[in-house]
């Protein structure tokens, strides 16, 4: 069996970014920038308030003395004239400073009469200014190709004149689901059945990564209506198949795959939950299409895809700052309660987690690790990380966790 590493290393190694695509920059959120946005102007563009008071010259503000008000500038309204000596001009936040004056005395400073403003409080050259392109220049790179946008992203490169961006399309991933067992969440159960949580819950991881899920219709264990249903995936990025992925008597989908060109690179992992792990390809060339088989369980279906699916939305969608040893970033905790010695397939225990007093994180895994149990798996916070034949460990020990809630899922 593979390690998981090595797994997800051959999952990778020839996925490649999808095309870039012009959005407007209000669609561009959770997109992946495919080209750096530059800043088209100086911001500020020209040196503002940063306060509501009066434009003035730092030698003119000598408490108790008194300046002439000679006009305003609201923000958008630049001030045509010049400060001269004991003058001032009035000013709101976001104000052009207007020439002449060096800083602005605050209104909390200050006590206008009628066109005479008395001074409170002396004033620093360059007090309560920020300058021309304080925050960015011309050509400073806003965000770098590789990055997901999120709000802040799309916040600065609308700062810097961008009505578009260039980005990677979305990945589009069909989703397979197989079994004479499932049926439609809402639609009559058969006897022995059970409803189909996996799709809906990876469409939404998909959507959570960035991707467009597609959904193809809920097929039987029948190999024939397996293969047929994979003949429209023209267009389509991946295809993940849930269910049917191992050897079994009724585990088809391989066989089914064979017969529309399947290439098997690997189905096993040394991992739990998630043994039954498939990967492989349909098809050459342009019309080549990676496939990932995840077990039916939905919490085996759940942890490959976020060791493994994730990872591989992230590099079609041209994210090149990701963590490629798991799609989400390990932090560590301390052990709650003790655990027993692993075994020979690296773990990953369903947990919960608070906080010490000191502000670190404790995590306690659950008492029952069964992997159907959903309702366990929408209640777990972190997955406790354990390494093929990890030692028993104390309560108290630091281990290493994937927080689940950190992807949004």
């Amino acid at each position: 069996m593979l390690s998981v590493d090595e797994a997800r290393r051959r999952i990778l190694e020839d996925l490649r970014p999808l095309p870039a695509e012009i959005v407007s920059i209000l669609d561009a959120w959770g997109r992946v920038a495919a080209a750096p946005l530059l800043a088209r102007l100086n911001n500020p563009p020209n040196d503002i308030s940063a306060m509501d008071g009066y434009a003035v010259r730092s030698a003119d503000t000598v408490p108790g003395s008194f300046l002439s008000l000679t006009g305003e500038a609201p923000a958008g309204h630049p001030f045509a004239g010049t400060v001269g000596p004991g003058e001032c001009v009035r000013l709101f936040t976001g104000s052009v400073m207007p020439d002449g004056a060096d800083c602005v005395l605050i209104q909390e400073n200050a006590e206008r009469r009628e066109q005479q403003v008395e001074v409170r409080e002396a004033v620093t050259p360059a007090r309560h200014i920020r300058r021309q392109g304080q925050d960015f220049l011309v050509g400073d790179v806003l965000v770098p190709a590789g990055r997901r946008l999120g709000a802040r992203d799309v916040g600065v490169a609308a700062a810097g004149n961008h009505a578009w961006a260039t980005v990677h399309r979305r990945p589009r991933i069909a989703l397979l689901a197989t079994g004479d067992e499932l049926a439609l969440p809402g639609e009559p159960i058969p006897p022995g059945g059970v409803t189909n949580s996996n799709t809906p819950m990876l469409a939404a991881l998909v959507r959570a990564a960035g991707g467009d899920p597609v959904l193809l219709p809920l097929v039987r264990d029948d190999a024939d209506a397996i293969a047929r249903a994979t003949d429209g995936l023209a267009g389509m990025d991946m295809l993940v198949t849930i269910g049917g992925a191992s050897v079994g008597d009724y585990d088809l989908v391989q066989t089914a795959l064979a017969t529309r060109g399947l290439q098997v690179d690997f189905w096993k992992i040394a991992m739990r939950p998630g043994k039954p792990l498939m990967h492989g390809h349909i098809g050459a060339g342009d019309t080549r299409i990676p496939v990932l088989g995840l077990p039916g369980n939905p919490v085996s279906a759940l942890v490959c895809s976020l060791l493994f699916l994730i990872p591989a939305l992230q590099a079609l969608s041209g994210e090149t700052v990701f963590d490629p040893a798991g799609g989400l970033e390990r932090e560590h905790a301390s052990l709650a309660t003790p655990l027993e010695a692993n075994d020979q397939r690296a773990d990953h225990l369903r947990a919960s987690l608070t906080r010490a007093a000191n502000g670190a994180f404790v995590v306690t895994p659950f008492s029952r690790q069964d992997s159907g149990m959903l309702r366990r798996l929408a209640d777990c916070e972190a997955l406790i990380l354990r390494a093929p034949h990890a030692p028993a460990a104390a309560a108290g020990t630091d281990v290493e966790i994937l927080r689940l809630d950190r992807l949004g899922i």
